[in-house]
Parts: C-alpha cells; sequence; structure tokens
C-alpha cells in the first residue's frame, strides 16, 4: 500500500511539473534570463510556480513535523549538523550552474524522459555520472592522513 501511494504522489509531483512548464528547459532558461528583459525574452510565470512550492513547503513542513512520526516511516530523518560547510555551498552552486547552463533540475528531467526527450536523457546520464563521482570522492581517504606532522625532535 505505501508504494501505491507513493506512486500517486510522484505521479502528482510530475504531473505539476509538467503544467507548471518546470519539464520544459526552455521555460526555465527564459526565466533564468533576467538580463533578457528589455528584449522580451524572460518569463516571469516560473516565480509563481517557486512562490507556490515554498508556500506549501512553509505551510505543509510546519504541520507535518509537529506529528510524532510520519505516516510510512519510523521517524523523522531530519538534518543534525547546523554548520555550513564546503560541501553545503558547492552543491548548490554545482546545481544552480547545471541549471542554469542546461534548463533541468533532477525533476524535471526525470519527467521529461518521458517525453523522449534526448536533452534529458544526456543531462540524467550526467546526472547519474555527477552522484556516483560526488559519492566517490565523498569517500576517499583524507588528505591529511598522508602528512605526516612534524618532528617533535625539530622543535
Amino acid at each position: 500500500m505505501h508504494i501505491l501511494v507513493q506512486f500517486v504522489i510522484g505521479l502528482i509531483f510530475g504531473l505539476g511539473l509538467i503544467v507548471s512548464g518546470m519539464s520544459d528547459p526552455a521555460k526555465v532558461l527564459n526565466f533564468l534570463d533576467v538580463g533578457g528583459i528589455p528584449a522580451g525574452t524572460w518569463d516571469a510565470s516560473l516565480a509563481f510556480v517557486m512562490a507556490g512550492a515554498v508556500a506549501v513547503t512553509f505551510f505543509g513542513f510546519g504541520r507535518v513535523l509537529r506529528r510524532a512520526r510520519p505516516f510510512f516511516a519510523e521517524r523523522f530523518y531530519l538534518p543534525t549538523r547546523r554548520d555550513i560547510d564546503s560541501r553545503i555551498v558547492a552543491g548548490p552552486a554545482i546545481f544552480g550552474i547545471g541549471w542554469g547552463l542546461v534548463g533541468f533540475c533532477p525533476g524535471p528531467a526525470l519527467t521529461a524522459l518521458g517525453f523522449g526527450s534526448s536533452s534529458a536523457f544526456v543531462f540524467v546520464a550526467a546526472m547519474c555520472a555527477g552522484m556516483v563521482l560526488a559519492r566517490y570522492v565523498a569517500h576517499l581517504p583524507s588528505l591529511t592522513r598522508f602528512v605526516t606532522p612534524a618532528d617533535p625532535l625539530e622543535t
């Protein structure tokens, strides 16, 4: 039953991406082309999509997190770290650069796969390769292990 509910939720999300135009890279790139305002290419309609998403998230998270536990899990899995490190800065920066270059972000790209979009296939393949590379890099041994501490006899 849980899988069916999750499928329906994903289906509604995907339909929302299609209806809003988020799965159309040209629409997204026109939204991001703020410099094109005088030329008439800027499309502000996605600002309403984002405002709706922020409103639903703001009120939805507040309501859901008051529950003792989620519907389909034993507990909530929330971040515990509060510090800002290089991964917190680099991840969104890479995401934003990729979104600005090609007009896709992960959700809409997966939705666009259903249309047979060749650019979506290329994007999703690159995204998967990036995830594999990021996981590999995250598990590399720290470089500090290879730096020998100062010799106590030299001091």
